[in-house]
């Protein structure tokens, strides 16, 4: 029996809602390590479509199928929680360009805050690299169920319309089409 220490990373964000390009880096950085810690936290810079328990909830049900990976709900800086996780790794998702300048600098904090703390990131593969959350957030009253499967797992279609419905959204995306049809003749 070998006495080697696990091999954790942390994989942190909003998740709100998981996409397919989220999956996609925790499929692949779950790979990588003996354990993958999914941390779901809180964006004070936006405000959150669902609540962090119902996050947590879609990326537990999106990543049934990776088998060492543990998704909690976190609060506070990400490098403390990937401390409390007894990890030293934190990976951190990109796409291509627009999300390099904002993690290097993320990265060079972390760093000032925890030098034990090393970030690797991963770069969605390239059919995810345009898909964000908030692509998502914006599409999801105008897209079909199918259209958006191709940007988020099936399990988050149904409670991204619940939540669209409860928000007061209650149209059918076919029913918008008609209606902007109508309006154009």
């Amino acid at each position: 029996m070998s006495s080697a220490k696990p091999r954790i990373a942390v994989y942190t964000g909003s998740f709100d809602p998981i996409t397919l390009g989220h999956l996609n880096v925790i499929e692949r950085a779950a790979d990588l390590v003996d354990k993958l810690v999914v941390g779901v936290g809180i964006n004070v810079g936006k405000q959150p479509m669902f609540t962090i328990d119902e996050r947590v909830d879609l990326v537990k049900k999106a990543c049934k199928h990776v088998k060492n990976i543990d998704v909690r709900k976190f609060d506070g800086l990400a490098v403390g929680f990937v401390r409390e996780c007894g990890a030293r790794v934190m990976v951190r998702g990109v796409r291509p360009l627009q999300d390099i300048e904002a993690e290097f600098t993320m990265m060079l904090a972390n760093r000032q805050l925890d030098a034990g703390i090393e970030t690797v990131l991963l770069m969605a593969d390239k059919e995810f690299a345009h898909v964000s959350s908030t692509l998502i957030k914006q599409i999801a009253p105008l897209a079909g169920d199918e259209e958006l499967s191709h940007f988020v797992p099936k399990v988050v279609i149904t409670q991204l319309r619940a939540k669209m419905k409860k928000n007061g959204d209650e149209n059918s995306p076919s029913e918008k089409i008609a209606e902007k049809k109508a309006k154009v003749k």
